[in-house]
């Protein structure tokens, strides 16, 4: 792209400071046209409608739609469109959804400054763009055994604080069963215990502390 024909860029993610500070990176660019800014998924579907940018830049984690469910919903209109990943986080887990939802490129929060706009360009030329450190966990963990959804919804309680009887009160199954998703999830998560087995399952990006159940 040119500065008389730039790459339009779609921006979406729930902090107003993160959204400035790439406007003001982008500010800068000649070739780089910000289009449009959304606060949260479903308004960056909408956005993504309207405007049609080259690319669109998604926050993993926003109210009413997360950015996973925001790709799925975008790439389902339109399957050419070309979508990086923002994130605080390089859960393994979480990048591998991503990838499978379409995202082309994954971005650290961290990492900004350094790696945006080149990300955009590379897009815009039809390019991926995985940092290392993100291919790294997943070429890791990418054979290890995934959690069922019923294995982290008890992951889930146990880092609420939930006890195992209370956990099996909310789950609605026996106070044995809970015991027995435990231990294949530590088993799982080659975890030494049931708090290491949520501080692992946080790191990749597996479970978020706070999300109710």
């Amino acid at each position: 792209m040119t500065a008389a024909n730039p790459i339009r860029v779609l921006v979406a993610d729930d902090h107003p400071l993160l959204r400035e500070g790439i406007a003001a990176v982008l500010a800068g660019q000649a070739d780089i046209d910000l289009v449009g800014e959304a606060s949260d998924g479903r308004e960056a579907l909408e956005c993504f409608r309207q405007l049609r940018p080259d690319v669109t830049l998604m926050d993993l984690q926003m109210p009413h739609m997360n950015g996973i469910d925001s790709i799925l919903a975008i790439r389902g209109e339109c399957p050419d469109a070309r979508i990086a990943i923002l994130t605080t986080y390089r859960g393994d887990v979480r990048a591998l959804h991503a990838i499978q939802a379409g995202a082309q490129a994954y971005l650290l929060k961290s990492t900004l400054r350094k790696e945006l706009v080149e990300t955009i360009r590379s897009l815009a030329a039809g390019k991926r763009h995985i940092p290392p450190e993100i291919a790294a966990d997943l070429a890791q963990h990418i054979g290890q055994q995934c959690l069922s959804r019923r294995e982290v919804e008890v992951l889930q309680a146990a880092a609420l604080g939930y006890s195992n009887r209370d956990i099996a009160l909310q789950l609605r199954i026996t106070e044995d069963t809970v015991k027995g998703h435990m231990r294949l999830i530590m088993d799982k998560l080659r975890a030494n215990n049931r708090t290491h087995a949520v501080a692992i399952a946080v790191q990749r990006g597996v479970l978020e502390i706070g999300t109710p159940l």
